[in-house]
């Protein structure tokens, strides 16, 4: 039994998936759209995980007084944990001559823009920073993939402000006003069938002139009908 077993393995030793973790997190908080595809069991693990660095940020916020800028850069520090935020080349790279320092990683923009804009973005959110969408099975292995996105992304406030208002009347409601508008214009029963009603041809010529029927002649017309019947 699993008792106190927590999380995916993922096939994957402990630093592998930890690596692996700190990879995706570096990729979801510096990507463009703030959203990254991966399979769903990936973007499962990913979430708790990110969401506790982003959480470490809106703790962040809003402090003041003599202890605050230590417990801002004690949080800092904790949260650089979630991330690849150095470069261990560097250090024995500085003391030669003529040899480029290596660029930090891309943990330590991930880190910045986690305390410098989402922290800020999320300060009054109780959780739930992310967000998963199933994409379904891919070509090859058949693994189900996901996306995982942050919330509250320029996207979604972008397309909250453009939306177009809802109209009052909308689908089958409105189909059926429209149709009953029709009906009560054209002065007849709405509906397909009315439009092919039976009508005798002598009746239909004399309303075709525009002479108006008279009670003899309808009396004729119906005496004519029955006789024939016989």
């Amino acid at each position: 039994m699993r008792h106190l077993k927590a999380h995916r393995k993922l096939g994957r030793t402990t630093e592998h998936r930890l690596s692996m973790l700190r990879n995706l997190a570096t990729s979801l908080i510096n990507a463009r759209d703030e959203r990254i595809v991966t399979t769903l069991p990936k973007a499962k693990e990913l979430r708790s995980f990110v969401e506790r660095a982003i959480t470490l940020s809106c703790h962040a916020q809003g402090l003041e007084g003599d202890t605050g800028a230590a417990q801002s850069l004690h949080l800092r520090r904790q949260a650089a944990s979630f991330f690849h935020a150095g470069n261990r080349q560097q250090t024995p790279l500085n003391g030669r001559r003529g040899r480029p320092r290596l660029p930090r990683t891309a943990g330590v923009s991930a880190l910045k823009r986690l305390f410098d804009e989402l922290g800020e973005r999320y300060k009054n959110r109780q959780g739930g920073y992310t967000r998963i969408i199933k994409l379904g099975r891919r070509d090859g292995d058949n693994a189900e993939l996901a996306i995982i996105e942050l919330v509250d992304n320029a996207r979604e406030v972008a397309g909250t402000t453009n939306r177009p208002a809802k109209s009052v009347g909308t689908g089958k409601r409105q189909t059926a006003r429209a149709s009953e508008s029709r009906a009560a214009e054209s002065g007849r029963r709405a509906g397909h069938k009315a439009d092919r009603t039976y009508e005798k041809p002598e009746t239909t010529a004399e309303r075709g002139r525009g002479e108006p029927v008279t009670d003899e002649q309808e009396s004729t017309t119906a005496g004519e009908g029955q006789g024939e019947k016989t």
